[in-house]
């Protein structure tokens, strides 16, 4: 069987239309591949209001992703309480936020050295 190998760039595109789509909050990329020793290459941080809100964006990504690129996520945690899902495309991860629990983690504190790009939203 031959697997396509997914583009990043359209990975991650396809990852922000999706959070965009029920209106995700706060969308940063964090480009890890400077840093040494890191899972993946990428972080795509977003929030959501609640925990309906959360796992809605968590499954408009994978909705869209699957759709799109014929692709679906290695491993997904943390969708039982929706504070905080990760969704882990192997060289792309995604943490999806309630936005009070984001603050406590802080994420992009922890990876200071990353190049953060963040989304401006229309709506």
């Amino acid at each position: 069987m031959i697997t396509k190998k997914i583009n990043t760039d359209d990975l991650i595109s396809m990852i922000i239309k999706g959070i965009e789509e029920v209106k995700g909050n706060d969308i940063e990329i964090l480009d890890l591949r400077e840093i040494d020793n890191t899972a993946s290459d990428y972080f795509i941080i977003c929030s959501g209001n609640s925990n309906t809100q959360v796992n809605a964006i968590v499954g408009s990504v994978q909705k869209l992703v699957s759709k799109e690129l014929k692709d679906k996520p290695w491993h997904i945690e943390g969708s039982d309480n929706a504070e905080w899902v990760l969704m882990d495309y192997i060289n792309v991860v995604v943490h999806v936020f309630q936005t009070h629990i984001r603050e406590y983690y802080d994420i992009e504190g922890l990876w200071g050295d990353a190049k953060i790009t963040s989304i401006k939203t229309e709506y």
